[in-house]
């Protein structure tokens, strides 16, 4: 049997996960079913479950790399930057969906919450090192406690998240995204 090589794998692996995103996003964790996970993918379930364990592992491992991403934005760049480019490129972020049903097996599912809690460390501490840095810079407001800040951020997305998702835009939402970044700023 040939080799396959490591570049053609992880090809395969971002195929599996564009597709798998897109269904999710549609249809929901629920309804992502696997006849539908095989269309939007457009692979035999074989060719998915090589890949990953079973639709739950695939669900993880989706929602894994999209936090990733966010996280690595969010410590360049900044979580309000990482809203804007919701507001920019919606079409780049099917994944929005996706953060809601997120949220909606932490409630509901202890396995998947036990896990996801262990990955989301990962955009909180880039996102509260960034804030940690802005501040030291006296960038940001000092009366705040950092983790407070990051609540407040962390809220804020949230929200937009659930309009993004949900079909709501509303032009005057870049408007708000600058009140929200002018409220954490240190005020001089």
């Amino acid at each position: 049997m040939p080799k396959v090589s490591d570049d053609h794998l992880a090809a395969r692996r971002s195929q599996i996960l564009d597709g798998a995103r897109a269904c999710f996003a549609e249809y929901g964790y629920d309804g992502a079913t696997v006849r539908r996970l095989e269309e939007a993918i457009g692979l035999s379930r074989g060719a998915i479950f090589h890949h990953f364990r079973d639709k739950d592992a695939l669900f993880f491992a989706l929602a894994k790399d999209d936090a990733e991403r966010m996280a690595e934005v969010a410590a360049n760049q900044g979580i309000v930057q990482v809203m804007r480019d919701m507001l920019a490129r919606p079409e780049e972020f099917n994944w929005l969906g996706t953060r809601l049903e997120i949220a909606r097996r932490v409630r509901t599912d202890p396995d998947f919450r036990a896990g996801w809690t262990q990955r989301s460390a990962e955009l909180t501490a880039a996102t509260l090192a960034r804030l940690e840095r802005r501040k030291a810079a006296g960038r940001l407001r000092d009366d705040v406690p950092t983790d407070v800040l990051l609540g407040y951020l962390d809220l804020v997305l949230d929200g937009l998240i659930a309009r993004l998702a949900s079909g709501q835009t509303d032009a005057n939402l870049s408007a708000v995204l600058d009140l929200v970044e002018a409220s954490v700023r240190r005020k001089d």
